[in-house]
C-alpha cells in the first residue's frame, strides 16, 4: 500500500487526474473538508481546476496490518488558480477494496485559511 500511497501523493503534487483516477475503485468516494462527499472522480476533477500547484512534503504512511486501512500524514502547500497559497497539516485515510484501490478517502485538515482563499478565488470568477 506504500507505493501507491505514494504514487496517489504524486499524482495529486503533480495534477496527474489520469494518474488519480487509476488508483480509485469504480464508485469511489472522496470526503473533503471543503468540497463535502462527492464520487473520487468528480472532486479531482473539481480540485484541479481550483488548483494551480502543489507541493506535498510526505512525513509518514501508517497501515493496519492484515487490514484494508492506511494513513498519510504530509504537509500540502496548496496554490489557487488565482496564485493564493496555504499551506498545512493533512491526514488522508485511504480504505483500499479487495483489489488493492482506493474505495474511501476521507481528508482531514484545518480549513480554517483554505475556505477563505477558496472562497476567494470563487467570488473572482466570472
Amino acid at each position: 500500500m506504500e507505493e501507491k500511497i505514494k504514487a496517489y501523493l504524486s499524482g495529486l503534487e503533480n495534477g496527474d487526474y489520469q494518474q488519480l483516477a487509476s488508483l480509485f475503485a469504480p464508485g469511489a468516494v472522496v470526503h473533503s473538508p471543503l468540497y463535502g462527499q462527492r464520487p473520487a472522480l468528480e472532486f479531482y476533477r473539481e480540485l484541479l481546476a481550483d488548483s494551480a500547484n502543489s507541493r506535498i512534503q510526505l512525513l509518514h504512511i501508517y497501515h493496519q496490518a492484515g487490514g484494508r486501512r492506511s494513513a498519510a500524514h504530509f504537509i500540502y502547500e496548496w496554490t489557487l488558480a488565482d496564485g493564493s497559497l496555504v499551506s498545512f497539516d493533512c491526514v488522508d485515510l485511504f480504505e483500499w477494496d479487495a483489489g488493492q484501490k482506493i474505495a474511501e478517502l476521507r481528508i482531514i485538515y484545518d480549513a480554517s485559511q483554505a475556505r477563505p482563499a477558496l472562497e476567494r478565488q470563487r467570488n473572482q470568477q466570472p
